[in-house]
């Protein structure tokens, strides 16, 4: 069927906060505890209420419908209690009486549905005789949760249906809808155009939309929506002998020397994960740390440096790397990867806009605080835990922060600059600023340091890291979070 993506339009203020996020409702509103927990998402795991009785050892039987309960209330938990996708698979029961495959199964449901929300709900709607907010949370998870099997997942609709019917008869919150989550997935199975025939960039609450198209363009908003509704992969960005690696790991070696894992892989059962001969980087956050060229015996600082990914690429490549955070639980998530991997840094808890070190660096890697809105695909709720004002604030720290690099550095020494955002007032335009500072000149980046992203060096030197779309073969994608990156020399 064919997509209709000529019209982001405004959609219908029904539904869960539908303009701005799905957290509606007063801040101090406590909500029913259906798992000893408030909004505010504090509290421990979710405790069973459903109709079923456990079998020994503690584990229930798996018949499909217990792994759709569990995605349902894992987006629960995100959408009315505000938590991230780890929180909520923590803070679950439910996920975690799942066993083997059931457990990612679930996880790829909730996933899904995360990922495209927006548009959903905004098909859910038109099948619906009742605003979505009517409905009981417990039942609008599992439409939620169902539709994404049917649409996102392309799952066969007896199979899907079924088993979240008999989840919402099982589950004790949604049994009184069960129903209705019987008449809704069917019809979402015979009248999928709902739901296709919709914009691909109603996924996204209509503030960022609207921003997306308005700063980027339709049809760059388009494709970075289709690129969130696609289950991302798992990089590992390796020590060395990238080919190697990936011959070991049955996987794929990039152009940029990142290895891509199938999917489906369990990270701690491969090899070389205890000894430490790899770690998990999407491949376009890898390629700031490339930008320094030969990096053997030069001192680096990597500020706002947790998680630590781009500190060890340095080290491992034979910098004297000093690692500069301002939490010290994100600091120490650094030291615990060090660890892991053998690999040397110098670490500090600091504020870097204040703090410089003993000896000017030779360069500086500054991976700035930013909006993250270029790794929606991988944390899809950060759309509805935003709004449009909250986005002007990072500008202006970036620009400080950018300034204290400057006094990190010795005269002519070079500074990476990059955020996960393609937003250009985070980008290009704190770039621009630097720049016309005089304290700063461009140092462009050229194709044949990025190889895989050559079509993404702009005018002006710098990289947005989106896919290039127009290609005959869609295999040679190489899909990533997308990374604005620019190189400066002081002056």
């Amino acid at each position: 069927m064919s997509e209709n993506n000529s019209d982001t339009g405004s959609r219908s203020a029904r539904g869960p906060n539908r303009r701005s996020g799905p957290n509606t409702g007063s801040k101090n509103q406590e909500r029913p505890n259906r798992a000893g927990k408030t909004r505010s998402g504090k509290g421990g795991k979710s405790r069973p209420q459903d109709n079923t009785t456990k079998r020994k050892g503690g584990k229930l039987p798996q018949t499909g419908w217990q792994s759709r309960r569990a995605a349902a209330d894992i987006i629960m938990r995100i959408v009315y209690d505000g938590a991230d996708m780890d929180e909520a698979l923590n803070a679950s029961n439910y996920f975690d009486e799942l066993e083997g495959p059931d457990r990612g199964f679930a996880r790829a449901i909730a996933s899904a549905a995360l990922r495209a929300i927006g548009r959903i709900d905004d098909a859910l709607e038109t099948y619906l005789d009742r605003p979505l907010e009517k409905i009981d949370p417990a039942v609008l998870s599992l439409l939620r949760i169902g539709c994404a099997q049917l649409w996102v997942l392309n799952a066969p609709s007896y199979a899907a249906v079924d088993a979240t019917v008999e989840a919402a008869r099982q589950w004790k919150p949604a049994s009184r809808g069960g129903g209705l989550v019987n008449a809704i997935l069917r019809r979402a199975g015979r009248e999928p155009e709902a739901y296709l025939d919709l914009s691909f960039t109603r996924i996204w609450p209509d503030w960022l939309a609207n921003r997306f198209t308005d700063t980027l363009g339709h049809d760059t908003a388009q494709n970075i929506a289709q690129m969130q509704l696609q289950e991302p992969r798992i990089d590992l960005t390796v020590k060395s002998d990238a080919a190697g690696w990936a011959k070991k790991l049955d996987a794929i070696a990039l152009p940029s020397g990142s290895v891509r894992l199938p999917t489906g892989a369990s990270l701690t059962e491969l090899e070389g994960y205890v000894e430490g001969e790899w770690w998990v980087q999407d491949v376009a956050a890898t390629l700031p740390a490339q930008l320094f060229g030969d990096v053997s015996g030069k001192t680096i600082g990597d500020l706002c440096s947790a998680p630590g990914g781009k500190t060890m690429q340095l080290a491992a490549k034979g910098a004297k790397v000093t690692a500069i955070d301002l939490s010290e639980q994100r600091i120490e998530r650094v030291r615990e990867n060090l660890e892991r991997t053998g690999l040397k840094a110098t670490t500090h808890v600091v504020d870097a806009r204040h703090w410089r070190p003993a000896e000017p660096f030779d360069a500086v890697l500054l991976d700035a605080p930013c909006s993250a809105l270029g790794t929606l695909r991988r944390h899809p709720e950060g759309a509805w835990r935003r709004n449009d004002s909250g986005l002007d604030r990072y500008s202006n720290l970036q620009i400080k922060l950018v300034k204290a690099a400057h006094g990190m550095l010795k005269s002519g020494g070079t500074m990476v600059y990059c955020v996960c955002t393609p937003l250009p007032a985070e980008g290009i335009d704190v770039v621009k600023t630097a720049i016309e500072s005089g304290e700063w000149i461009s140092k462009p980046i050229t194709p044949e340091e990025v190889p895989g992203y050559e079509h993404a060096i702009d005018a002006h030197g710098g990289l947005l890291s989106m896919p290039k779309f127009d290609i005959e073969n869609p295999e040679d994608l190489i899909s990533s979070d997308i990374f604005y990156m620019a190189r400066l020399e002081k002056v």
